[in-house]
């Protein structure tokens, strides 16, 4: 392989323009072709990006002998077959979150970058926010102590976006998947990902899309049209034990009956804790007396780089050997917490994992 990653993209979905984006500033990047199984969204992306290499099958573009790697943006059933494809070809693979939409296609994307010595990376771009990498930071200086409890919310009043997102049979669910998935992420691995032992869920399925709303939705889908259908949860809540006696409680919603959108992670140690959002403050007790911290750092809060940091980590790991941050492992593991979230929703019972 020579010093500049060539690059295929799987899927030219709304996602998708992060990662071209990222892809384009960096002089070590070559971006050769796209797929999509849409011709219009294909094209429209081919178009607003110059490329003129085009494909309508990943098989077509996996062909491609000069394609190094690529990274698969397509709705989120169709996650596993692609970048199992993708690895077969001998092509390193950045799959957008979530992993899959079950258990058993996440571990088969996982044997296929271990059969063919390729990494598969996985989307978790909360990791790579200045946030997330300050709070590991007084994580690893021991400022939390134990941490025993993390608690987020990711509410949306009306935020169904629409398109596949509304439809289970290629989102595989609705704001667990598609909202939850980020926070619990973030919450496992500033906690230091301790192992998921169980899980108690509730979804419910009010709202839906609240199809009578006059109101526009901040994110949609690149493609919708009235014949959407939405068979998803619209509010998901959970609470994750982990081997080490810690807890995580989540609530996630694509359509709510709330004031205002709401975006909060807190960690709660025995020497201090932490809120992340809406801004980065520390909590801790400094000579007997409760003490609040706001850091100076003016880019604590900046989440306009994270996804070029998920793509420029990516490039960094398939062309010099890195460690990936996000490895296919922790893919899996999160996979296992939503289906097993799912299951317990189902069936009105905690889930062993």
């Amino acid at each position: 392989m020579t010093t500049t990653l060539k690059i295929g993209m799987i899927g030219t979905g709304s996602i998708a323009h992060e990662h071209i984006q990222a892809y384009q500033k960096m002089d070590n990047v070559e971006l050769v072709a796209f797929c999509d199984i849409n011709p219009s969204q294909l094209n429209h992306m081919a178009d607003r990006y110059g490329i003129s290499e085009t494909y309508s099958s990943k098989e077509a573009l996996l062909a491609n002998a000069d394609i190094d790697a690529v990274s698969v943006c397509t709705w989120n059933a169709a996650h596993a077959e692609c970048a199992i494809a993708a690895l077969n070809a001998g092509k390193h693979v950045l799959c957008e979150k979530p992993m899959a939409t079950s258990v058993a296609d996440a571990l088969a994307m996982e044997a296929a970058a271990k059969k063919n010595g390729k990494l598969l990376m996985i989307g978790f771009v909360r990791r790579f926010g200045n946030d997330a990498q300050i709070v590991t930071d007084f994580r690893d200086k021991d400022f939390f102590g134990e941490i025993y409890y993390g608690k987020a919310t990711y509410l949306r009043r009306n935020g169904n976006p629409g398109g596949w997102f509304g439809d289970k049979s290629r989102s595989g669910g609705g704001p667990l998947i598609d909202l939850g998935v980020h926070v619990i992420d973030l919450l496992n691995y500033l906690m230091g990902q301790p192992k998921p032992i169980s899980v108690y869920g509730a979804t419910f399925q009010k709202l839906f899309n609240r199809p009578d709303s006059k109101d526009t939705v901040a994110y949609s889908s690149s493609t919708t049209d009235e014949k959407d259908i939405c068979d998803v949860e619209d509010l998901a809540s959970a609470m994750i034990r982990f081997a080490d006696g810690s807890v995580v409680s989540i609530e996630a919603s694509f359509s709510l009956n709330l004031k205002e959108d709401q975006g909060k992670i807190e960690l709660f140690g025995t020497k201090g804790g932490a809120s992340l959002a809406p801004q980065l403050e520390l909590y801790t007790d400094i000579n007997g007396y409760m003490t609040d911290i706001q850091l100076k750092t003016p880019t604590a809060l900046d989440m306009n780089g994270l996804f070029y940091n998920e793509v420029a980590h990516f490039v960094d790991c398939v062309l010099n050997n890195t460690e990936c941050l996000t490895p296919a492992a922790d893919g899996v593991t999160i996979m296992r917490i939503l289906d097993a979230i799912y299951q317990s929703a189902e069936t009105g019972h905690e889930v062993m994992i």
